[in-house]
């Protein structure tokens, strides 16, 4: 409504395909220059239409985590990106984290994404 650059965008890519209609690469190209915080997740969809959280790898889920993070690289995007809803790991029991920011996972999460940005710059993929 008001065309500033201070009014920004915080996209969620998990919440977006929770409808498994929603194209979220497509949303990124389109709204990249005003997001300012990308919240990256990946679900997974089940026949019944139900669907869970899966860990950040592509194919892990169906949001298509490596598309949307092609069409941040490609629109040159430099704002926060934060990998959300993992599981817990290891030594993180009931107690020590909140339900679904385990600490390692999102670790593991933000190292994947981290990777394949850097792979995009390497080789201009």
């Amino acid at each position: 409504m008001v065309d500033d650059p201070y009014n920004c965008l915080t996209l969620c890519s998990g919440s977006l395909n929770a409808n498994p209609a929603n194209n979220v690469a497509a949303i990124v190209r389109k709204h990249c220059d005003r997001i300012a915080f990308a919240h990256i997740r990946n679900v997974k969809h089940f026949p019944n239409g139900d669907f869970s959280e899966a860990s950040h790898r592509d194919c892990d889920g169906e949001t298509g985590i490596l598309e949307i993070l092609k069409a941040y690289h490609d629109g040159g995007f430099e704002g926060y990106i934060r990998p959300d809803h993992g599981r817990h790991l290891w030594d993180e029991k009931p107690g020590n984290v909140r339900p679904g920011y385990g600490l390692y996972d999102r670790a593991l999460g933000i190292m994947y994404m981290l990777g394949a940005w850097d792979y995009m710059d390497k080789f201009g993929v």
